[in-house]
C-alpha cells in the first residue's frame, strides 16, 4: 500500500526508488550551497542554483521534489535549511567512521584529504598486508595488520570501507570487509567486485573518468572542424 501522506523536507520516499543520477546531483547541490553559505549568502533560487551547476531550474525543482517540498514563495531556498535537509537525504547528518584497506601512494594521499571531514566522514583505521607499514601513523591514522580488521570494525561500529589496493588484491580485500561486517564499499581498484546483495558499492576508476574527458574533448574538436 502506498503511503499518501506528504513527505517532510529531507525525507526519503519509502515506495519509490530514487535514481542514482538524482542522488549525484543532490551531492553537487550540497557542495555548492555549502560554498555559498561560507561566502555569506543566505538564500538562493532554483534558477540561480541550476545556473551555477549547468542545470535548468526545472531540473533542480524536480530533483528536490523526490524528497518533499522546499523553499518559500518570493524568497527561494534558505541555504542553511536546504543544506540541513540534503544532509538528512544523504545520511551525512551524523559522523560516518570508515576503514581503509591499502596504504600505498593513493591510500596515503586519501588519508590526507580534508574533504572527508567536512562531509562527516573520518577514516578511523587503515590496514595493510605489508609488515613494514603496520604500526605507522599516517596523517594521524594508525596502520593495523589485516587480522585486526573484524575486531576494530565491531568495536567502533564501522559500516563503511574503502579499497585502495592493486586490482589483483581487490576481491580479497572486499571479502575481508564483508566478513568483518562492512555494509558499504568504495572501490578504487580498476576491477568489478563480486559482493552479496546486502552490501552497497561505488567504484572510482580515475582512468575511466579521463577516458570520458578525452571523449568529450575529442568530440568537441570534431564538431568544430565540421
Amino acid at each position: 500500500m502506498t503511503d499518501s501522506r506528504p513527505l517532510q523536507p529531507g525525507e526519503i520516499p519509502s515506495d519509490a526508488t530514487v535514481p542514482k543520477v538524482v542522488v549525484s546531483r543532490i551531492s553537487l547541490y550540497l557542495r555548492e550551497l555549502q560554498r555559498l553559505q561560507a561566502a555569506g549568502q543566505q538564500t538562493i533560487s532554483s534558477s540561480q542554483l541550476g545556473t551555477l551547476l549547468g542545470f535548468s531550474d526545472a531540473q533542480v525543482r524536480k530533483d528536490l521534489g523526490f524528497f518533499g517540498q522546499f523553499g518559500y514563495p518570493g524568497v527561494g531556498y534558505r541555504c542553511e535549511e536546504l543544506i540541513s535537509a540534503m544532509r538528512d537525504i544523504l545520511g551525512t547528518n551524523h559522523a560516518w567512521p570508515v576503514v581503509m584497506l591499502g596504504v600505498g601512494n593513493l591510500g596515503q594521499a586519501l588519508l590526507g584529504y580534508r574533504g572527508f571531514g567536512r562531509q562527516n566522514f573520518s577514516i578511523e583505521a587503515a590496514f595493510d598486508a605489508d609488515p613494514a607499514k603496520v604500526g605507522q601513523v599516517i596523517q594521524g591514522v594508525r596502520v593495523h595488520p589485516l587480522d585486526e580488521l573484524p575486531a576494530i570494525v565491531k568495536s567502533r561500529g564501522i559500516r563503511l570501507g574503502m579499497i585502495v589496493v592493486p586490482a589483483e588484491r581487490a576481491q580479497e580485500a572486499a571479502d575481508r570487509l564483508v566478513s568483518a561486517g562492512i555494509e558499504g564499499i568504495v572501490n578504487f581498484a580498476p576491477v568489478t567486485l563480486t559482493l552479496p546483495p546486502h552490501v552497497q558499492s561505488v567504484s572510482v576508476d580515475l582512468a575511466i573518468e579521463l577516458e570520458q574527458l578525452s571523449f568529450a574533448v575529442t568530440s568537441q574538436l570534431a564538431k568544430a572542424s565540421l
